[in-house]
């Protein structure tokens, strides 16, 4: 089975959601499933040089008191998938275009699972400024795709408005919040569901 998992990069739940569907998938060894990783833009105005996060969060959420309250909820939903939320290494929240066609290239090489790994990591737990190329590069060479050809796209507009008309279609396909799963084109679920209701639903597509 095919399964579209929409997503963006700097969606911490969108982290948990890929862990919970690996040990989805874990528990259902018999089924054979290839992911193909969908942009999904939380923030598709974004400036390109992105914002300062506090600012950020305090514009999406209103109180330092209830931003507090949701790290934390997450940084301990994050332990119980062995995820070590590192937030407060977070100090800006990017544009995602870039990281997307990040992805997306890599999906010509067998290597898009890979960079969305790197990409979590990379932005969740050291911190790091995903929406800078050089960033995008060294996430990229770490996972094996070549330098000289990956540093041309990445400094090129190629994909950009593939990114762009991605995140109207998954609007238009009903997905309003990430991460979401589709499998097959036909059954969907959205939100990081616990495991044991992913399973189930592969169980529901298989049949």
């Amino acid at each position: 089975m095919e399964i579209e998992v929409f997503f963006d990069p700097i969606c911490p739940w969108c982290f948990i959601g890929k862990r919970r569907l690996q040990r989805a998938l874990g528990q259902r060894s018999a089924i054979s499933a290839t992911l193909k990783w969908r942009p999904f833009m939380l923030n598709p105005d974004m400036p390109p040089g992105g914002m300062e996060r506090n600012a950020y969060l305090l514009h999406k959420f209103g109180t330092e008191a209830r931003v507090r309250r949701l790290l934390g909820a997450l940084e301990a939903t994050g332990q119980s998938e062995e995820i070590d939320f590192q937030f407060r290494h977070i100090d800006h929240t990017p544009s995602t275009i870039s990281a997307h066609r990040l992805v997306h290239y890599a999906d010509d090489f067998g290597l898009a699972e890979a960079v969305v790994e790197r990409l979590f990591r990379s932005y969740f737990q050291e911190g790091c400024n995903i929406g800078e190329l050089e960033e995008l590069s060294a996430i990229g060479r770490s996972v094996g795709l070549e330098g000289g050809a990956l540093d041309d796209y990445l400094d090129s507009s190629t994909d950009v408005s593939w990114v762009r008309e991605q995140n109207s279609l998954a609007h238009r396909l009903g997905v309003n919040g990430v991460p979401c799963f589709l499998i097959d084109g036909a059954m969907a679920l959205q939100g990081a569901q616990p495991p044991e209701i992913l399973a189930r639903l592969l169980d529901a597509a298989a049949a």
